[in-house]
């Protein structure tokens, strides 16, 4: 028995001793750590922190009042100027002004041995290129600074305002159109809208051009060809103006081209110039060509070829010449065209409108104009144009020879 209980008594002791020592090292730890210099700051901070409180008082209240607007007025304002005021640098302003200074001032870079390469010196890459400069950044010699243009200073500088030619145009109104005639537009809202209209169209904005590229050939021969067309404009003389005389010829080529064109003096005295219709005017035909001069060249250009002409029967009339009707072509006449238009005489303001869809004559007439539409009528419908005049003319012969009487087969039968 006493042997046992001798034992639970040192197994308790030593139970007792090791619970005291686990308690004084935690003691330990928490003297050390509340000793700690990051402990202890962080706790005196929080201790000495105050919360502080909103204003009671009426004088608080503008105290706070003053110092807010005292931090919400602009330097400007201030009443402390600038000079006066103690300039803090800051660690960045520091490290700015030792950047610009090490640019200004860079250090020596030791010299080196370039390597050597089978027993010879290596040229280093950087070796003929001189120093890099600083500002330009362009390590080659005598390199100089590079300037912006003004306009991408401007655009690059936030600060300066753009002057009044770098300030962009307003944007142009786009205008609509669904397949209306540019000169109805023109006639309805002016000239302006008409030209906007022909541009929307891809059309060109001046009248003249588009007529021109319907009528004539660009880069085409401008001599005299086979086939030619001519076109006369007359004034009036008389008592009332209703006579007509010859004031103005014009002859074109088989592409449009102009081979000829001349005013015609007068041979009477002129009542009415019909400037509305003919275009033509005093000065005109004051110096114009003599008649007879003019009809003898017509008539040696006119020979032995084909000629074109709107009503061109008045036109040779009026110049007292003659034409075989085999080599005459008027547009007037030609049946296809009187089909296609539905009428008897067809003018040429008609013709041109319904089949090259381009207006002539809308105003005073021009004689080149005139032949040049007359003559491009014709080249459209030259190939079948000519074909029904060979098959009339063959038609004929064959019908001239049957009438013919056989003189060998008559004085046989005798």
């Amino acid at each position: 028995m006493t042997k046992t209980a001798g034992a639970e008594g040192r197994t308790s002791s030593a139970v007792k001793k090791k619970k005291d020592l686990k308690q004084s090292r935690n003691r330990k730890k928490k003297e050390f750590w509340k000793k700690h210099p990051k402990i202890a700051a962080t706790e005196a901070g929080i201790k000495k922190v105050n919360p502080v409180l909103p204003p009671k008082d009426p004088q608080e209240f503008s105290s706070n009042w003053k110092a807010l607007q005292a931090l919400l007025k602009p330097e400007s304002n201030s009443p402390v100027s600038a000079e006066t005021k103690p300039t803090k640098k800051t660690d960045k302003g520091l490290k700015k002004e030792e950047k610009v200074n090490w640019k200004e001032k860079p250090e020596p870079k030791p010299k080196t041995s370039a390597p050597k390469t089978n027993g010879r010196v290596r040229e280093s890459p950087t070796a003929d290129k001189g120093v890099t400069d600083p500002e330009t950044g362009d390590g080659r010699k005598g390199a100089k600074k590079r300037k912006l243009p003004e306009h991408r200073k401007l655009s690059m500088d936030p600060k300066k305002k753009p002057s009044e030619e770098s300030v962009a145009a307003p944007p142009k109104i786009d205008l609509w159109f669904d397949d209306v005639d540019p000169d109805d537009i023109e006639a309805a809202l002016g000239a302006e809208a008409g030209q906007i209209a022909r541009r929307m169209q891809g059309l060109p904005e001046d009248k003249v051009d588009a007529v021109d590229r319907v009528l004539v050939k660009d880069r085409a021969f401008e001599g005299l060809t086979r086939t030619v067309a001519m076109d006369c404009e007359m004034v009036g003389v008389g008592t009332d103006g209703e006579e007509s005389i010859l004031a103005r010829v014009s002859i074109v080529n088989q592409f449009g081209k102009c081979v000829y064109d001349k005013f015609v003096k007068p041979t009477e005295r002129v009542t009415d110039y019909r400037t509305a219709v003919s275009g033509i005017r005093p000065q005109d035909i004051k110096n114009g060509e003599d008649f007879k001069v003019v009809q003898k060249e017509v008539a040696e250009i006119l020979n032995g070829r084909i000629l074109v002409g709107h009503a061109v029967h008045n036109d040779l009339k009026i110049f007292f010449l003659d034409h075989p009707k085999k080599a005459t072509r008027d547009t007037q006449k030609y049946k296809p065209f009187k089909q296609r238009v539905k009428c008897g005489r067809p003018s040429l303001k008609l013709l041109c409108e319904k089949i090259l869809n381009v207006k002539v004559q809308t105003g005073e007439h021009s004689s080149v104009q005139d032949a040049q539409a007359a003559m491009r009528l014709y080249t459209m419908e030259k190939k079948n144009w000519e074909a029904a005049i060979k098959a009339k003319f063959n038609h004929a012969k064959n019908e001239t020879r049957k009438d013919k009487p056989q003189q060998s087969t008559t004085i046989s039968s005798s």
